[in-house]
């Protein structure tokens, strides 16, 4: 059975409430970390290396012309979201961040915004600023990187925060009617299946709106890449990633969305597990798991029918 009839999927989510398809389109602020400049920290989360994921040439363009250039690139939808997703995007001065927000919005095509950016680093004023795009009529998503529950973890990986910051912002955003999306690794060093049921577990019980599932990247540039090379650290494999997600999943209220379930890297920068070269691994076997064990919620009583 195919993932969408078994977890509630943002494409199809969009799909739904648009009557079309809706894609993201990802920017690159030139934002930095407070993790990486001294200011809680130095050298970042212990799996950071950015241009794993992110352009890092398209931060010398404005936002308007890596919009531009991105639709060129996807073609494949006529409304977008405008996606900040490199580093903490919004570490920056309240009047900095409207006007990049506002220079992606004034597109006629944009529905709105998501913006990546880190527990800590979301005082008041950028939440009322977030908030004020939303009653305008705008789809605002505030993508949090919690990554595991395990405040243990959190300081091995060198996080910077505790659940306890998560939890309240998490709690103030969803007060003023932000969406909230939850980033978290699965396969983190000293995280066990139980941590992410744990990890699950308590998400749902803060409340949030949207969920990404990331399997652990060992990429180069990276601290736990020195672990790995040195034997320090294994990867996490296929079956294991598979079955601890569908376990998430199976955990996880009907109504709350799945922005991804798993997520690939490119080489070189990929050095490990071999497998997240191709995401759709990770999604078929997760979709073959829960096709035995039920669809998302099915473990709490509140099944996700992909019919309803």
């Amino acid at each position: 059975m195919e993932l969408h009839h078994l977890v509630n999927t943002f494409g199809q989510d969009l799909q739904r409430r648009y009557g079309e398809k809706v894609h993201k389109l990802t920017l690159h602020g030139g934002f930095s970390c407070p993790n990486r400049d001294g200011t809680i920290g130095r050298g970042g989360c212990t799996f950071c290396n950015v241009a794993s994921f992110a352009d890092e040439t398209a931060q010398q363009l404005s936002v308007s012309d890596q919009l531009s250039r991105r639709a060129i690139e996807v073609n494949r939808a006529k409304r977008y979201l405008a996606y900040f997703q490199a580093y903490t995007s919004t570490y920056a001065e309240v009047e900095k961040l409207k006007a990049m927000y506002e220079e992606a919005l004034k597109h006629a095509d944009i529905v709105g915004l998501c913006v990546g950016t880190r527990p800590d680093c979301v005082p008041d004023a950028v939440l009322d600023l977030l908030a004020s795009y939303k009653d305008q009529g705008f789809e605002i998503w505030l993508e949090l990187g919690l990554q595991t529950a395990n405040d243990r973890t959190l300081q091995r990986i060198n996080r910077g925060h505790d659940f306890a910051c998560y939890d309240r912002v998490t709690r103030r955003a969803r007060a003023l009617g932000l969406n909230v999306c939850t980033h978290l690794i699965v396969g983190l060093p000293g995280d066990t299946k139980n941590d992410h049921i744990q990890t699950i577990e308590r998400v749902v019980d803060t409340g949030t709106d949207g969920i990404k599932l990331h399997p652990l990247h060992i990429v180069e540039g990276s601290i736990m890449a020195k672990s790995w090379r040195a034997g320090r650290l294994q990867a996490i494999s296929l079956e294991d990633y598979a079955d601890s997600a569908s376990e998430m999943i199976l955990r996880t209220p009907a109504n709350i969305v799945y922005h991804r379930v798993s997520a690939s890297a490119r080489r070189p920068t990929l050095l490990a597990p071999e497998w997240c070269e191709n995401r759709w691994l990770a999604m078929t076997d997760i979709a073959r798991s829960l096709t035995v064990k039920g669809a998302q919620g099915s473990l709490i009583g509140d099944p996700f029918n992909a019919a309803q």
